[in-house]
């Protein structure tokens, strides 16, 4: 997890295999983050190093997506290197953030840097 909020990015990381005491401290250090961070930020989730995420952690997930929609987040891009390792996160997308938000799913981290541009 990283806030940059001079430059109104927040970024995020999974890695390894995802559980529920996991997926708590995500969702707290997400939490933590959009405190400092102001309307119009872009998120970045990189999937990149994830392994897995057991099931149990939608309910996380989802809540963590509505408290970003609700802080105003501006535009964001998925580092998903693998198709595989989506895990949901497009369906969830529909349910949980405005029609029209820009999502944009990149390869690598290089081309998600493109997208922020």
């Amino acid at each position: 997890m990283a806030a940059d909020p001079a430059r109104k990015l927040l970024q995020l990381s999974f890695t390894g295999a995802i559980g529920l005491d996991e997926i708590k401290y995500y969702e707290k250090s997400v939490e933590d983050a959009l405190k400092s961070m102001s309307n119009g930020f872009y998120l970045v989730t990189d999937l990149t190093k994830l392994e897995s995420m057991e099931l149990a952690c939608v309910p996380h997930i989802e809540r963590t997506m509505d408290r970003i929609r609700l802080h105003g987040v501006a535009r964001i891009v998925r580092i998903v290197p693998d198709p595989r390792k989506d895990i949901g996160f497009n369906i969830m997308s529909l349910f949980h953030y405005p029609h029209g938000l820009m999502i944009l799913t990149c390869k690598d981290q290089a081309e998600a840097e493109e997208a922020l541009k």
